[in-house]
């Protein structure tokens, strides 16, 4: 990791790097910038995850390159540096950088059908699924955008008339909220706002990490 005191915000280059991407996400043109990529994105980033270790765990930083396997799109690079802090399989903390500008969230990704399971069990339930009602509620008020697969339809086994039935049609849930690129992205107070931010979705992980964490 690199040193906490190193950080000193995300350069502005980093957006622009990454919405030229989205028009240019050639081998070519990342060769060309990897060098400054290096420096103006993924190492502010390590230091971020540096600087919140202490509060609330280390971060593992994602690979650049895109997983083509399996998809249509053939892009080799994601256009987006993200951090996860796993607090349990699929549960923490989140910050990326993109070409619009900074997002920072946590909750719950599903990795398995047990999982999506269990969560609707905790939000079936009376006094589980009224904390977490109110946590949605407090994040939404927030300006947290609450997002995840979710389906159409109620699940089966719930009544139509259920009071969380859109909380139960949900697989999963992060809080994610969407900074832009205020005036503070390029300064050490970055840190400040990621580690506030965080703050604001402990409840939600902490939530996740008691009821869907086996």
């Amino acid at each position: 990791m690199a040193d906490s005191s190193a950080f000193g915000g995300f350069p502005a280059w980093g957006v622009t790097f990454y919405q030229e991407l989205e028009d240019t996400n050639t081998k070519e043109f990342w060769a060309r910038h990897k060098v400054q990529w290096e420096r103006d994105v993924r190492e502010p980033m390590l230091a971020l995850a540096d600087a919140l270790e202490d509060e609330f765990g280390p971060a593992r930083l994602f690979r650049p390159n895109r997983d083509i396997r399996f998809s249509h799109d053939k892009s080799p690079y994601k256009t987006h540096q993200g951090a996860f802090v796993g607090v349990a399989t699929g549960i923490g903390y989140y910050v990326q950088v993109s070409g619009d500008g900074l997002a920072v969230g946590g909750g719950f990704r599903a990795h398995s059908p047990a999982e999506t399971g269990r969560y609707r069990a905790a939000v079936d339930a009376p006094a589980s699924g009224a904390r977490l009602e109110q946590v949605a509620t407090d994040l939404a008020t927030a300006g947290f955008a609450l997002e995840g697969e979710a389906l159409k339809t109620r699940p089966k086994g719930f009544a139509a008339d259920h009071p969380r039935l859109e909380l139960l049609r949900r697989k999963e849930m992060m809080a994610i909220q969407r900074v832009g690129t205020p005036s503070w992205l390029t300064t050490p107070q970055a840190v400040d706002h990621v580690r506030a931010e965080w703050r604001r979705v402990r409840p939600l992980v902490e939530w996740m990490t008691e009821h869907v964490h086996e």
